[in-house]
């Protein structure tokens, strides 16, 4: 089968900035079934799992479903450094592509893709889009704080086999907290950002609830979802979701040291977006 159509593109904000868009389409003839706006992780777990999210874009794209990939400002071939991005500002870029999206497949189901803290992102967009959407969340970061504190400690790192990495740390909050930026593994994190994601978290929506397919890689995927996940999925049966979580095999491909394929996550998301929407009881913690 030919490579499904990709078009690629830079889509200005009100401001002019640029956003880097990736289209991917299904193959002439296919059926369309949805489209799904794919929202990246955070910062250097983005570029690690570039190739992920091309391989799940293309394979989506061959089975009907049409999706856009894109940089949030600040971010890979988008406008901007790191530093000129704002957590409101992304959330307005995903209600952007969202949108740009929806013009282009009018009325087709919609679909937010988050990936780690890109479900964060999903979540809080979905509630100002004008329009119904469903979420798909890879490995999804419930609690911004504590993917804030695993960043922080990237800056401690060579200070944590001797003990020194605390007094690092609370250095960098106490920098934040006086209104100072602090550069952390190339990066430069703005304390307004800071702000913003330690107090983002990842909840259900009670109002207009729809369908949550809620994915997981782990060298065991017999042992079900993650303690926090299991916590967590019972919220959103209670808030009235259809939800699908499912565990597959394979690496932590966000933060491995080389560049990793995790194949059985790219057929667990075709095969979940395939399926009837269903609750599914959630194994306990």
């Amino acid at each position: 089968m030919a490579a499904p159509p990709l078009e690629a593109f830079f889509h200005a904000d009100a401001a002019g900035r640029n956003r880097l868009y990736l289209h991917h389409r299904p193959p002439e003839g296919t059926p369309l079934r949805g489209a799904i706006v794919h929202i990246h992780p955070w910062a250097e777990e983005m570029n690690k799992s570039r190739r992920m999210a091309a391989l799940t874009s293309r394979a989506l794209a061959e089975h009907g479903w049409s999706v856009l990939q894109h940089d949030l400002l600040g971010c890979g071939d988008s406008a901007g450094d790191f530093g000129d991005a704002r957590w409101e500002t992304w959330v307005q870029d995903v209600i952007d592509a969202a949108r740009w999206l929806a013009r282009r497949h009018p009325g087709a189901p919609l679909w937010l893709w988050g990936h780690r803290a890109g479900a964060l992102l999903a979540a809080a967009a979905r509630e100002r889009l004008d329009a119904p959407a469903d979420l798909l969340l890879w490995q999804p970061v419930q609690q911004g704080k504590a993917l804030l504190q695993q960043f922080l400690r990237l800056k401690a790192a060579a200070q944590l086999a001797d003990g020194g990495g605390k007094a690092v740390i609370d250095g960098v909050r106490r920098a934040l907290a006086a209104g100072q930026s602090v550069d952390i593994a190339g990066y430069t994190l703005t304390p307004e950002m800071a702000q913003a994601l330690e107090a983002a978290r990842l909840e259900p929506a009670s109002a207009h609830p729809g369908q949550v397919v809620w994915l997981e890689v782990a060298t065991d995927p017999a042992g079900g979802p993650s303690p926090a996940t299991a916590a967590a999925l019972p919220r959103w049966l209670a808030a009235g979701w259809a939800v699908d979580a499912r565990t597959v095999a394979g690496p932590s491909f966000w933060q491995t040291t080389e560049i990793e394929d995790a194949p059985a996550l790219v057929d667990a998301t075709v095969a979940a977006l395939g399926a009837p929407a269903t609750p599914r009881p959630v194994p306990a913690a």
